[in-house]
């Protein structure tokens, strides 16, 4: 595959325009959007460099190839001839994943599975393991078969670097993406009054450190016979050490285990200078001394999975009096499924933006301009 191939960065629906601007900002200048996600070209170390660089990401997927097929026997011999071994090793083994469309004549999904999962033992002597953490994603629509590699392995939310979560976690991709939403750009001061494990002043610190998210592990790439450790190495060691001169990173709870798991993963990520951790309640969360206004992003309990919905009304009124008192000039961003409780708050928030999953919930961004 030595011509650009089509590389596909999976989104939340809901946040593609954002992750696009991300791929943009990271060089990847022809990337476009398209349902699900951003698509641009170019090569394996582009692909090497996206799950190394791209914080909103959730996967990154290689378009290998792909034929037109019309019936299962044409499927298979065309699946046998197939040049496996410019992407795959024999050595390693995979998973195959297909979605068919019903308005292609090979729409039985499992019939589909079975004849390439053949085609590739007969005819490249791979081994199939459907718990193989490397997958080849099949999709068949309009007659016609596409072929798509997996490089990342685990959902790139997994930095690596976080050896411990709390209740209801915000993804570290999702946060990244909000965290852009609400313009935060690296250069601002971060308040999370209800941090939890600490995602949202992690994933800031890290932004404005200079840090890459994919720094710390293992991608499914590695595996591939597309891979050169050489030049993987040097990719990783061209990166540029952490920005010295950060602004003010503040993260607290009124649960002391939730501090003490947020600590641990600013030190486990090697940001844990750089942030202070306060086990204090929401009534006594003051700005960090002496620094200037920035951003407050919190994720606060819904009442859906965590907490009595009517005892967080007064949660979110003391959240919203606090903030209004003493963030002046501070910009706010709440993500919540219960625009009832963000109301709670008294903030003036602007215009929202589209509802994005989030653990089986919808939840949306309410932010405010700079507060009076």
């Amino acid at each position: 595959m030595t011509a650009p191939f089509e590389i596909f960065l999976s989104a939340p629906p809901g946040l593609e325009e954002t992750l696009c601007a991300e791929a943009v900002d990271n060089g990847f200048a022809h990337a476009r959007v398209v349902p699900g996600g951003v698509t641009f070209k170019g090569h394996w170390t582009t692909v090497w460099r996206a799950n190394l660089v791209m914080r909103g990401a959730g996967r990154v997927l290689a378009r290998i190839g792909g034929f037109p097929a019309y019936h299962l026997a044409e499927l298979d011999k065309k699946a046998r001839a197939f040049p496996w071994g410019d992407t795959l090793r024999p050595d390693v083994a995979l998973r195959v994943e297909v979605t068919a469309s019903k308005r292609s004549r090979i729409y039985h999904a499992g019939a589909a599975q079975q004849r390439i999962e053949t085609a590739l033992r007969e005819s490249f002597g791979a081994t199939i393991d459907r718990t193989a953490p490397l997958v080849l994603k099949t999709r068949i629509e309009n007659d016609h078969v596409t072929f798509s590699i997996d490089t990342s392995g685990d959902s790139l939310h997994k930095r690596g670097h976080k050896p411990a979560v709390g209740k209801a976690p915000m993804r570290e991709t999702l946060a990244a993406l909000f965290l852009r939403q609400c313009g935060y750009d690296g250069t601002q001061s971060v308040v999370d009054p209800m941090c939890g494990s600490g995602t949202f002043v992690l994933e800031a610190a890290e932004i404005a450190a200079g840090l890459m998210p994919g720094r710390s592990r293992h991608f499914a790439f590695q595996d591939l016979a597309s891979f050169n450790a050489d030049r993987w190495a040097d990719m990783k060691a061209a990166c540029p050490p952490p920005r010295p001169d950060l602004p003010r990173f503040q993260g607290s709870d009124r649960d002391p285990g939730a501090i003490r798991m947020s600590r641990g993963n600013a030190d486990a990520a090697g940001i844990g200078a750089a942030i202070d951790f306060q086990n204090v309640s929401v009534a006594d969360v003051h700005p960090p001394e002496g620094a200037r206004p920035g951003l407050v992003i919190v994720n606060p309990p819904y009442g859906e999975r965590i907490g009595n919905r009517k005892l967080l009304f007064s949660v979110h009124a003391s959240l919203g009096s606090v903030l209004k008192q003493r963030f002046s000039g501070w910009r706010v961003g709440i993500i919540t499924s219960d625009a009832q409780l963000a109301q709670a708050t008294g903030l003036p928030f602007l215009p929202l933006g589209a509802p994005v999953p989030h653990g089986g919930l919808r939840v949306r961004l309410y932010q405010t301009a700079p507060l009076p």
